[in-house]
């Protein structure tokens, strides 16, 4: 029941990662700290389709 989401870079706003998320048990919208290769730095990743 796990759907595949990506995540995007809040800086520059491009998705970088994917990741399977539960839409079941998840209410909010995923958000990580991730490493962005075109930022260069630790930056907020914000799920996106």
């Amino acid at each position: 029941m796990a759907d595949i989401v990506g995540l995007q870079c809040a800086e520059c706003k491009r998705r970088n990662y994917v990741t399977l998320v539960n839409k079941k048990k998840a209410t909010k919208k995923l958000e990580k700290s991730k490493f962005c290769k075109f930022c260069k730095k630790h930056t907020l990743h914000k799920e996106c389709k």
